[in-house]
């Protein structure tokens, strides 16, 4: 990666991706409980391993998992980039040029709002990954960052 210091993510952002893994999580333990259904009464075999299996994926997905990609995003802002790195298995690390964005979004969720959490949501000129979302800052750090940008921009026009 970069030598750029990164920023962690808000603390309350862990439990907006639980909340975003719970609907994931207990379809998996109902699929756990269909499937261990299923071979006990069907195929005759006993239920429980299916029950448990799906069980314990449902449980690290819910528990585990989030804290992982949590802990694996980070922010920093340069003079002239925004740098934004997230993953676990695929890490990957965006320079955002400030001089290509377009505009900028500041938006929050019933749950990020509740929990004074934004996402900052820059739209760059191109169209592979046009559009930089950095999740899980104060709604002061993302309108803060959305200010210096947006000065930025209008510091270096043509």
């Amino acid at each position: 990666m970069s030598d750029v210091h990164l920023n962690p993510l808000e603390p309350g952002q862990r439990i907006v991706m639980h909340a975003g893994a719970l609907v994931p999580a207990l379809a998996l333990a109902a699929g756990g409980l269909a499937a261990g259904f299923a071979a006990r009464s069907e195929l005759d075999l006993p239920g429980w391993p299916f029950a448990l299996a799906l069980g314990l994926v449902a449980l690290w997905s819910l528990l585990i998992a989030p804290r992982r990609r949590w802990a694996a995003w980070g922010w920093a802002l340069e003079e002239d980039e925004l740098h934004v790195a997230h993953g676990v298995w695929t890490m990957v690390h965006t320079v955002v040029p400030l001089a290509r964005v377009q505009h900028i979004d500041v938006a929050q969720g019933p749950l990020e709002r509740t929990l004074g959490l934004a996402r900052l949501v820059l739209h760059t000129a191109g169209t592979a990954h046009a559009t930089v979302t950095l999740p899980g800052v104060t709604r002061e750090t993302a309108e803060g960052l959305r200010d210096k940008i947006r000065a930025h921009i209008k510091a270096e026009q043509w």
